[in-house]
């Protein structure tokens, strides 16, 4: 199945999954007497329920299901559509006072019935999650505690939701319909489960060992990892996995970076990692030997998924590193077609891998242009920011298409797609790398 039907048959699935509540509602026996806003209401609580139920499948990394989209995109869709859906289930319980304001008591977590008392749980695990996720660096919340509170809270959410649905019976009056949604909470838990306790569990069959931690500018570091008794991993350029540097594999502390190495080998892997974090900040400390697992690969962020006559590769800091890897798979596969790299840093002595990029282009039809934004006072080249202007000058002049690649910073990505649109190059023309998994 290539990619196009197999996007259009996951989102089939999904919107059929997401609209079988409303659906069920309509199977009899259905409650009778009963207001078209108290109906809408439950609809929208069933929508939002199953729409937060359906998270946890998309944050569970089935590579068939991601395969499609790429999981950066996966992820990006899994924050919108969880906060429409927290809105969706915050209007149900409104809805039902402003239909008849004597069930205002029901908006009162300690008062109602049981039933409500178990949607507030639920609601307030929703809201716990929402809060912390969007303001996450602002309180100064450790990323390992803020993914085991996003998954704690997140089953709470679900079991409790479950339970104000079994207690409040109205649409779960048949063997059928309660077995289905205790199935349903089961299967999100599930999804858990595997995510946290059997994918490690198989993780650990297939450990790496650190064989070098390498300095390089711009307070980066590439980590170097080996396979441990297996084959290695086999993934596309440009691609990223999650790295686990610990003892065990069923540690809370894993974070997600690009290969920068070449995918021609899969025996020894690498990955630059730039001093922003306290994990990224302990890298340049690791000891050789540590053992390493990986979760990957991930990403549809690759020039084999989109093959071309040329390309144009635009970077921004950090974002080097899937492109690196895109220019060191192209050498060691002998590609001899055109690529033209605009790599943007603040300092000279910010560019990373520059001693590399140099190398490559005795293997490569390779032309770099380095983009300063404090340049040294003896500095020839361009300075400032990839914009407009630096476009009309630098970009190709000639017939064929090329696709252009984007990874750097968001404000950068941000300005860089906007005048590539307005340079006239087509948007199914213009990938991007949008690096924000947490």
């Amino acid at each position: 199945m290539n990619r196009t039907m197999s996007g259009f048959f996951w989102i089939s699935l999904y919107l059929l999954v997401v609209l079988v509540p409303v659906f069920l509602m309509l199977v009899p026996p259905v409650p009778s007497g009963r207001t078209f806003w108290l109906e809408f209401s439950v609809a929208l609580g069933f929508v939002g329920l199953t729409q937060i139920a359906v998270q946890f499948v998309l944050i569970a990394r089935f590579k068939r299901v991601t395969a499609p989209y790429g999981i950066d995109i996966i992820l990006q869709y899994h924050r919108q559509i969880a906060l429409l859906a927290v809105l969706a289930i915050l209007a149900h319980p409104l809805i039902i006072v402003l239909d008849n304001p004597s069930r205002v008591k029901l908006l009162n977590p300690f008062g109602g019935n049981w039933a409500s008392r178990a949607a507030w749980v639920s609601i307030f695990s929703l809201l716990a999650i929402v809060g912390t996720s969007l303001f996450r660096e602002r309180i100064k919340m450790k990323y390992e505690w803020w993914r085991f509170s996003h998954l704690a809270l997140g089953v709470a959410a679900i079991v409790f939701a479950q339970l104000h649905v079994s207690m409040a019976g109205l649409y779960t009056n048949t063997g059928w319909k309660q077995g289905l949604w205790i199935a349903t909470a089961a299967l999100m838990v599930g999804m858990v489960v595997y995510l946290r306790v059997l994918k490690p569990a198989w993780q650990g069959n297939y450990r790496w060992r650190v064989v070098e931690v390498r300095p390089e500018r711009g307070d980066t570091h590439t980590l170097a990892l080996e396979p441990v008794g297996h084959e290695g991993l086999r993934y596309q350029p440009g691609q990223f996995a999650w790295i686990k540097l610990a003892g065990s594999p069923w540690t809370m502390e894993e974070h997600p970076y690009s290969f920068s190495s070449s995918a021609e080998d899969p025996k020894r892997v690498e990955f630059g990692i730039k001093a922003l974090g306290d994990f990224s900040g302990r890298i340049g400390d690791i000891p050789v030997g540590t053992m390493a697992y990986l979760d990957g690969p991930h990403g549809a962020f690759s020039i084999d998924r989109y093959q071309a006559p040329g390309y144009v590769f635009l970077a921004g800091g950090v974002g080097i590193t899937p492109i690196l890897s895109f220019l060191r798979t192209m050498a060691d596969r002998g590609d001899p077609r055109p690529v033209l790299l605009l790599y943007s840093d603040k300092g000279w002595d910010e560019i990373a891998y520059r001693d590399e990029l140099e190398r490559l282009k005795g293997r490569l039809d390779l032309e770099v242009i380095y983009v300063i934004e404090e340049p040294p006072q003896d500095w020839e080249g361009d300075s400032g920011f990839i914009d407009g202007n630096i476009l009309e000058k630098r970009l190709p002049k000639e017939k064929f298409t090329r696709f252009f690649f984007l990874c750097g910073p968001p404000a950068m990505m941000g300005s860089v797609h906007a005048a590539l649109l307005e340079h006239g190059v087509p948007e199914e023309h213009i990938q991007m790398e949008k690096f924000n998994l947490a």
